[in-house]
């Protein structure tokens, strides 16, 4: 197998699902007006698709263990691309928002394995490497997905938007089909539920880092579009570009902290976490300026790419079934999507679009008060296995 292409392959369909989850950020606002909803209902879009891949995530894993990897990748991507022509042809919301839960039941499938094909395939040392190599397709859908979304939206319609998007699933569906080699049977043992390793902290102080960290990522990024709309009063041209800025440095930053995550896995975390709060702040301060928000929206995005990947080498560094770990954090990341959405969207309707920048600013509160308590954590683990050895010499 050459590793590298199978990766960037697999990435190509990351690029499909998540444009599908995240694309409809950009044109929430759009959506909103074209049902007559507000903006906090049309939230819901993006949280219960989140909420789907939280709650059935491992047992959808479990459940699809016996059938070969390959296949399921290809019926994923597939029930992605109807799912979102559907969407483009629904005339009630409520239709439109069962119609995007569909494909919410795939997508833990198809992540858990292609995350747990890099984690087979790497060294110990490449891991972090590999998955920004995953995680550069969840890049690439905020680089182009997303704007390309919202910019359909403005020269056409809502409907065009989930068009494009049901394209680019197509498009990766046939990648998958055509250049990812077949993987052996052998090398696919069933999936279970490792229970046991719950039974450690660690586990659990990491997925509410994770969670807190990506709650508050999308608190404040869920809204975006809507926010420059209302705050910084640009129309849908220039929000469709602010977001390919946001998403085109976001590679640069994606790449930075998978090199930093496998050598300063904490301080990479924390420097992270500094710079997040200090952009939702200038957001805050300077969100009415258009030429400062240009600056800042650059550097918003070279930041928040590298939340998932933070999030997900941190939750996946102890030892267990690759696949049900990677599940585990799929759910705990979209929980982490739902709560946020579903916060900003409350700080929304009770405080203003403006003001949802301190639901995201609590949300890293509440990440450094875990990280913390991992480090003091770690470091007494790390005290008591220096005196057993020092007691046995």
């Amino acid at each position: 197998m050459n590793q590298n292409r199978n990766l960037h392959v697999l990435a190509l369909g990351v690029f499909g699902i998540t444009t599908t989850e995240f694309g409809v950020i950009g044109v929430l606002p759009e959506i909103a007006t074209a049902f007559h909803v507000n903006i906090e209902k049309a939230g819901w879009l993006l949280s219960a698709f989140a909420l789907i891949v939280a709650i059935f995530g491992p047992f959808m894993v479990a459940l699809f263990s016996p059938f070969k990897r390959k296949n399921l990748l290809i019926v994923s991507l597939f029930v992605f691309a109807v799912a979102n022509i559907l969407s483009a042809y629904s005339n009630n919301f409520y239709l439109l928002l069962i119609i995007r839960m569909i494909p919410a039941f795939f997508h833990p499938v198809y992540w858990s394995i292609y995350l747990s094909i890099a984690e087979k395939t790497s060294t110990p040392e490449n891991k972090s490497k590999a998955v920004s190599i995953i995680f550069s397709g969840l890049t690439l859908a905020t680089v182009l997905g997303v704007p390309l979304a919202t910019l359909m939206s403005d020269f056409f319609s809502w409907r065009a938007s989930f068009l494009l998007t049901a394209l680019l699933n197509i498009v990766a569906l046939l990648g998958v089909q055509l250049f990812l080699p077949k993987i052996e049977k052998g090398t696919e043992p069933p999936i279970s539920f490792d229970s046991n390793i719950f039974k450690y902290k660690i586990v659990w102080i990491n997925l509410f880092l994770a969670f807190f960290i990506i709650a508050s990522m999308y608190s404040t990024y869920g809204y975006m579009a809507d926010f420059l709309k209302n705050v910084t009063g640009i129309d849908g041209k220039q929000i469709s570009m602010m977001l390919f800025l946001f998403g085109g440095v976001g590679i640069a930053g994606n790449k930075i902290a998978g090199k930093y995550m496998s050598r300063f896995p904490f301080l990479t975390t924390f420097i992270f976490l500094t710079l997040l709060a200090g952009i939702h702040l200038l957001v805050y301060c300077c969100g009415t300026l258009l030429l400062p928000m240009i600056w800042i929206t650059g550097i918003w995005g070279l930041v928040h790419s590298g939340g998932f990947l933070i999030s997900n080498i941190n939750v996946t560094s102890v030892e267990g079934s690759s696949e049900f770990i990677n599940s585990i954090f799929t759910s705990c990341g979209n929980f982490a999507v739902t709560a946020g959405t579903l916060v900003g969207g409350y700080w929304i309707n009770h405080y203003g679009i403006k003001n949802v920048i301190w639901a995201s600013i609590s949300g890293i509160l509440m990440s450094s008060i875990t990280l913390y308590i991992k480090f003091k954590y770690t470091n007494h683990k790390r005290k008591l296995l220096t005196f057993s050895q020092h007691k046995v010499n």
